[in-house]
């Protein structure tokens, strides 16, 4: 029996209306919705551009592939280029680097945020460093004026993985909105439901065209008429409709997928202040308890889930918190992959080093978890979780 489930629905008469809506529509693939949802996540995120992508994977994705054909040399990659990420993110935070022949370099976490060490940053980056990775972990921001400071002056640029951490802000900006580009998802257990999805955001309208351009195909049927990417289109829809500029996929979403967008996006704010009160119960139970910590907030979190991390002192091993938990309907998770240099099987296909030691990813990925914080008041959950865990 689950007492305090990881993730729960949202979804009211307000999204089984606009399900309804699309099947009335006749209109399954990619249209109207979709390009409605995407100019009201531009809006809500303060971003200039947004492009909606069947997950945070494949947005993660598109992200990296289109460094590679942009013109404008400050932000285009090649193969055997240097990009710096943290040792604790997803998978796909990763799996992108790796399949366009980009030399990751691994830097250790603050244990606190649980979002890179700064300082461990610093003096990762040397003059092969091209672009930062930065994954907001968990809710949370990372600290982008210590992060700009770091790279003034340098060739380098910042791009985020937001995918945990939608609603976040530092200073009233949004979190994904502090990079080149920034991702987002919107699977079920993230901030916003659409079933799958997910979405980039950039301020670059080259970047914005090149995205639009190989989320289907690679073709210029979905670019203006001038474009960054093939300049004018002409104005014979039989040849321009199948004529392929770039090296793309299709990433494209369901239009249902955007339907579903445009009534959650509108639910949000309430989601991301739910998510905060959740929080604030969560802190004051847990912010001095003697054999656990929790994270940290940079600026305000969006507060995805709760971290737990063992102390050293404590009288418990995490796989007895986990039976603990697990006896009394709890469900709990690793921090997303732990320390990913633990999966040594895939690393055989990257090109890739670590700068300095990963002694904290290696503490979380041993000593840590998180349980599930909701868009719905959960203070029955989180004090059954405080009886068993502080009593």
């Amino acid at each position: 029996m689950t007492n305090y489930a990881l993730a729960s629905s949202t979804w009211d008469d307000n999204e089984y209306s606009a399900i309804q809506r699309v099947i009335e529509s006749d209109m399954f693939t990619m249209g109207k919705e979709v390009a409605e949802y995407e100019k009201d996540f531009a809006t809500f995120f303060g971003s200039k551009y947004a492009l909606m992508v069947s997950s945070g994977s494949t947005a993660n994705l598109l992200m990296i592939a289109a460094l590679f054909f942009t013109k404008n040399e400050s932000l285009k990659l090649k193969r055997g280029d240097e990009i710096i990420v943290p040792a604790v993110s997803w998978s796909t935070t990763y799996f992108p680097l790796q399949q366009y022949g980009l030399k990751v370099k691994f830097v250790d976490i603050d244990l606190d945020t649980l979002n890179m060490d700064l300082d461990k940053l610093e003096t990762a980056i040397t003059g092969e460093t091209r672009a930062i990775l930065s994954v907001n972990l968990l809710g949370n921001p990372n600290d982008f004026t210590r992060m700009n400071e770091i790279i003034a002056g340098r060739d380098i640029f910042i791009l985020e993985d937001n995918c945990e951490s939608m609603g976040a802000t530092i200073d009233g900006k949004q979190a994904g909105t502090f990079g080149e580009m920034g991702t987002y998802s919107t699977f079920f257990s993230h901030h916003m439901a659409t079933m799958e999805g997910g979405c980039v955001v950039t301020d670059d309208e080259e970047l914005y065209h090149i995205l639009l351009c190989i989320r289907a195909h690679g073709w210029t049927r979905n670019l203006p008429k001038f474009n960054k990417v093939s300049g004018e289109k002409s104005d014979d829809p039989f040849e321009e409709s199948f004529k392929f500029m770039l090296p793309g996929y299709n990433a494209r979403p369901l239009e249902m997928s955007g339907a579903l967008g445009i009534e959650q996006l509108k639910k949000l704010p309430d989601f991301i202040e739910t998510r905060r009160k959740n929080a604030k119960l969560f802190q004051s139970l847990f912010s001095n308890h003697p054999y656990l910590s929790i994270q940290q907030e940079t600026g305000n979190s969006s507060w995805f889930g709760f971290s737990l991390i063992i102390k050293k002192n404590a009288p418990y091993t995490r796989a007895e918190l986990v039976k603990l938990l697990s006896d009394n309907g709890i469900e709990c998770r690793p921090i997303v992959t732990g320390n990913f240099l633990k999966n040594v099987e895939v690393l055989e296909y990257f090109d890739y080093e670590v700068s300095g030691s990963l002694e904290a990813a290696e503490y979380l990925d041993e000593n840590g978890l998180f349980v599930g914080n909701h868009q719905n008041e959960i203070v029955k959950e989180i004090n059954l979780l405080s009886g068993i865990l502080c009593g």
